[in-house]
């Protein structure tokens, strides 16, 4: 509050110039915004600026006038007025100075968040903020920062480096590829060198009734002898009745692979030829022995497959079974690993017939599902006779129909030289022995008899 002085200590300027401010700024009827506009108008009149005459040199020069005209009064009580309005004055200014600051704090806080200032600093935060910041809220998600670039400067992608280790890796994948290629080829040379596309020519042209044998047979071949390395023999065992084609299909194997290998690497073991009696036996297991180690040992050195073909395996001695497996299934010798050994007998022959003729009727279309049916029992039966047949691939060999004894007739006649007509083929099929089922006939010798029926013409 400021402490009005009474009229009589106050000069007659003044207290007429504080008379007339005095209601203006402080009259209750008008806001405050009014009052302070009003009250800025009166100390100015009151306070002029520089370059004008100071109200205080005025009232100076009127009291030194009226002290010289009436001498009365004194200078420290217009020394005190003076000071009382300079007070006035700097407290104002002090007001509206900080009015100003709170206006613009006040204006800056409440302003909308898009109109953000393009780089963010810390420097500069009002008081408010940091205040309000301690308040608990929820927390944003932070968002990727922005890379501001120069107004001057163009935006420039960073050039990749190229890495020498891709180049390395690319030509390891093409040396792997090249090397994976190479051992394909290789594979189809070492099949190709033994012709098996030659063999199955052979099979189809001489070989009748025996189609699915046939496919089997070559498929194991052609899957043994796409490579030289292996883990164990490949063991085919050839069964079937008499006259269906197991010898004849021995013959032209041992043929064919004698063409291929070499006579060295290719052994047909007969039985009943090789060990007639009984008193032969300890000199045949001997003998068989060493040959196979000779071959065996001679094909490693020429990195061949050698070809082991038995028949009439049925009349095989105990001891020369038991020396055979020994050779089939070597403990320590990785020599004998690279063999093939053909089997062939006519073990279980009356039931496969048996087995044959009873199911005729349900094999119309062929014979695929006979073979697959038969194979388990077949299996059980040679691994009760012997444990050489444990390890080996079992391949039945089926009756034979009128139509394939005719073709065996007309085949072996052109053979001979004879003309094959078809009235007299007929004539000469008539006189086999046959089992009916049905519509179908199948023959009791298969072709064994041909050969000699041709030979009487």
């Amino acid at each position: 509050m400021i402490r009005r002085r009474s009229s009589q200590s106050l000069p007659v300027n003044v207290h007429l110039a504080v008379r007339k401010s005095v209601p203006l700024l402080f009259s209750p009827h008008q806001s405050s915004f009014k009052r302070n506009l009003m009250f800025q108008n009166h100390t100015s009149e009151c306070f002029p600026k520089m370059g004008e005459q100071d109200p205080s040199d005025r009232l100076r020069g009127d009291q030194l006038k009226e002290t010289k005209e009436n001498g009365t009064g004194s200078f420290s009580q217009f020394s005190s007025s003076v000071r009382a309005m300079v007070r006035i004055r700097q407290k104002y200014q002090a007001m509206k100075k900080r009015r100003l600051e709170i206006a613009a704090v006040s204006s800056q806080s409440f302003m909308s968040p898009r109109s953000s200032p393009k780089v963010f600093t810390f420097d500069n935060l009002p008081d408010t903020i940091n205040s309000n910041t301690t308040s608990p809220r929820k927390r944003k998600k932070k968002r990727k920062a922005r890379v501001l670039y120069p107004s001057s400067s163009l935006r420039a992608v960073p050039t990749k480096e190229r890495s020498r280790a891709k180049k390395c890796l690319y030509l390891l994948f093409i040396i792997v590829f090249l090397q994976i290629y190479n051992a394909i080829e290789n594979l189809d040379d070492h099949v190709l060198k033994y012709d098996l596309d030659g063999l199955e020519k052979t099979l189809k042209r001489e070989v009748f009734g025996q189609q699915e044998v046939a496919d089997s047979l070559l498929g194991h071949l052609h899957d043994y002898l796409s490579t030289y390395v292996h883990n164990k023999p490949l063991v085919l065992s050839l069964h079937g009745p008499t006259g269906v084609g197991k010898s004849h299909v021995g013959r032209l194997l041992a043929q064919h692979f004698r063409s291929v290998v070499g006579e060295d690497l290719v052994m047909q073991y007969f039985i009943l030829h090789h060990c007639p009696t009984d008193d032969d036996i300890p000199q045949c297991t001997k003998s068989l022995d060493s040959h196979v180690t000779e071959m065996v040992t001679q094909a490693e050195e020429q990195e061949k497959i050698p070809v082991f073909i038995f028949d009439e395996v049925e009349h095989m001695p105990r001891q020369l079974l038991d020396t055979l497996q020994d050779l089939i299934h070597p403990k320590n010798n990785n020599e004998y690993l690279n063999a093939i050994y053909i089997l062939i007998s006519n073990l279980g022959h009356e039931d496969i017939t048996k087995f044959v003729l009873q199911n005729s009727s349900v094999a119309v279309s062929g014979r695929l599902s006979l073979s697959q049916e038969l194979n388990p029992w077949l299996r059980g039966y040679l691994e009760r006779y012997h444990m050489l047949f444990l390890e080996a691939d079992i391949l039945p060999f089926m009756l034979l129909e009128k139509s394939h004894v005719l073709d065996c007739f007309i085949d072996e006649m052109s053979r001979e030289g004879f003309y094959p007509d078809r009235s007299h083929v007929e004539k000469l099929a008539e006189e086999l022995s046959y089992y009916i089922v049905g519509e179908r006939e199948f023959s009791q010798t298969g072709c064994r008899q041909v050969v000699a029926k041709v030979n009487l013409l």
